[in-house]
Formats: C-alpha cells, structure tokens, sequence
C-alpha cells in the first residue's frame, strides 16, 4: 500500500494515514476483507511512531472501516467502500470549503478563485499519483 506522509501540511500524521486507508478503499485499492499492514511493518515502511499508527488503526477501527481477525490481523469491513467514499467526499469538501472562505475573506472574487483553482488543478493533476498507483492522473480539459 502507498502513502504519501507531508509533516508540513497541517493535519496530524494519524490523521493522514486514516484519511490515505479510508481513500484506498473509496478508490478499491484495498477491498473488503483485504489486511492492512501490521503496526509494526508500516511503522518501519513510514519510520513512523508505532503509536502514531496503532492511533490510527484504532480510528479506522472506531469508524467501523476495519475490524480485528484474531489471529489474522486488521482487515478492511463489510460496508466500509460505501462509508469511505461518503467520507472522501466529506473530507475533501471540507478543506475545499476551508481554503475558499480563506480566499473570499483575503478579498478574491469567485472568478479569481476559478482561475487560481484551474490553474492549480492543470498544474498538479499530470504529476499527482493516486492512492492506488504511481502512475499520474489524466490532465484536466
């Protein structure tokens, strides 16, 4: 599984490790009943706290997005592709929202705002890997 830790953008390590998982499986890269890696290995893979991801896994578990296989492991749940597409929305909306209001109140207008965005947009998209791949997304027409 691919992450993508940015310990300068703001939201909490744990916090992007469950939004990276909760991606993944809105986008079916990891599917139901698929394991997830142990604590340990992603600690090691990320050279991250083991507690920062045991946080997180015990966040998604919270959410009802993975559960325990004794024995086996962490797993993705029945029911959680639905709950984590709704979330990318939700997640995704919300900092959007936050970054608009930021600009309307530093004095831009909604066609400015289009601009900057597009352009940001046609910038990024043709270097930006999704979750599930490496590979870069398609332009923006």
């Amino acid at each position: 599984m691919f992450f993508s830790i940015d310990t300068n953008n703001g939201v909490a390590i744990y916090e992007q490790i469950v939004r990276q998982v909760k991606f993944a499986i809105a986008e079916e890269s990891l599917r139901v009943g698929q394991l997830l890696p142990s604590v340990r290995a992603l600690s090691v893979e990320l050279a991250i706290n083991p507690n920062t991801i045991a946080r997180a896994y015990q966040q998604l578990q919270s959410d009802g997005v993975i559960e325990l296989l004794r024995g086996r492991g962490l797993a993705v749940c029945t029911g959680a592709l639905e709950l984590c597409r709704s979330d990318r929305r939700t997640i995704i909306a919300d900092r959007l929202r936050s970054v608009l209001k930021e600009a309307l109140h530093g004095g831009l207008n909604a066609s400015e705002i289009q601009s900057i965005v597009r352009g940001q947009l046609n910038e990024l998209v043709p270097t930006i890997s999704t979750v599930a791949s490496n590979s870069p997304t398609q332009p923006i027409s």
